[in-house]
């Protein structure tokens, strides 16, 4: 299928077994399946064999955020019953925040969560008023430690637990913000990062606070009609002297994950093109057609239909070899989204 053609969110549907979908992390986090998709033809290998399929002076680049415990219950003073998911830490102990309630709190009414401490309702916020503005009365991050949940995405079924509380979180999760975890990144653990800097692999970090957003599925039908959830990044000016470094040496740039891909696009379409420190808002919605400028190679898990993320990963590593791809994992029982495995791609030529 041409990439310039027009697509529609029917293109990035596929049918997948319910019994595919990871409920709980591999035993160890190197020990999940990858799929070696740079070739014409799928090689099913284990995310620990990534370094033998990187070169020396290559540079991973990988995302730092850390995700909170964003997911509180409470209810409202007439007793109804409230979940919160905070999407955004604001200054002055607010928060944005999506509330779910048989009925919409109004402004200046409060809700107890936890049973420990009351927020007030500030108002309706975001680009389509689905976000409800709060007032937390203490540092919100320091009460969601304390009262909140890990915010597991919908598709696992289970509460969190002491499991999900340490596996939900990345090696690398240095600034707290996200609520959602870069899910690429939950497959490296302290033996494989010693191999890949035994292999002569370089590593470098930025930041992307991944959304809610990222689980939402295109609701429009043509991708031009669908507006991106705007993420929090920055991409610093050490980041972007390694990667300068290693296009210098030869190195290919590997992107673990699609935050960090969007991230570094992000950055280089702010410098027209040529990669840039930048930090602030993106709402970059890569599609097929898309013209990469910093990104060579792409680790990836599985996604879900419909999504911007497949969207993404069928821009960067082709259409028609990414469905061939999908098929194939879902015929050799892959397991798929947060918890599930991994795929390596490279760029389409």
């Amino acid at each position: 299928m041409p990439q310039s053609r027009t697509f529609t969110v029917d293109d990035f549907d596929y049918a997948l077994p319910p019994e595919l979908i990871a409920q709980h992390p591999a035993r160890e986090r190197s020990a999940a399946r990858l799929l070696d998709g740079r070739g014409a033809l799928p090689a099913d290998r284990v995310v620990s064999e990534l370094p033998q399929l990187l070169a020396p002076g290559d540079l991973l680049v990988v995302n730092d955020t850390r995700v909170i415990k964003a997911r509180l219950h409470g209810e409202k003073p007439t007793g109804g019953v409230v979940e919160a998911l905070v999407e955004r830490v604001l200054a002055d102990h607010e928060v944005l925040a999506h509330l779910r309630a048989s009925k919409s709190p109004r402004p200046g009414s409060r809700i107890r969560f936890a049973d420990a401490f009351d927020a007030e309702v500030l108002g309706r916020a975001g680009p389509d008023h689905s976000l409800f503005h709060l007032r937390f009365p203490a540092d919100p991050l320091e009460l969601l430690q304390r009262h909140g949940h890990v915010p597991l995405p919908p598709y696992i079924t289970h509460g969190d637990d002491a499991e999900d509380q340490s596996r939900y979180q990345t090696v690398f999760a240095a600034r707290a913000g996200a609520v959602a975890a870069p899910t690429a990144a939950l497959h490296f653990d302290a033996a494989l990062l010693a191999a890949l800097e035994r292999r002569g692999v370089a590593r470098s970090a930025l930041t992307l606070h991944v959304g809610a957003g990222t689980f939402q599925p295109v609701r429009v039908e043509r991708l031009a009609d669908h507006h991106m959830h705007s993420e929090w990044f920055e991409v610093g000016a050490e980041t972007v002297a390694a990667i300068e470094a290693a296009r210098r040496a030869g190195g290919r740039i590997v992107a673990v994950g699609t935050t960090v891909a969007r991230a570094l696009e992000s950055a280089a379409r702010l410098g027209a093109g040529r990669l840039v420190a930048a930090r602030g808002e993106t709402d970059l919605f890569i599609t097929p057609g898309f013209e990469f400028r910093v990104v060579d190679l792409l680790l990836t898990n599985f996604h879900l239909p419909r999504s911007t993320l497949l969207m993404l990963v069928s821009a960067f590593s082709g259409y028609d070899h990414v469905r061939a791809l999908y098929r194939h994992a879902v015929e050799a029982r892959y397991r798929f989204f947060s918890y599930g495995d991994a795929m390596l791609l490279g760029r389409a030529a």
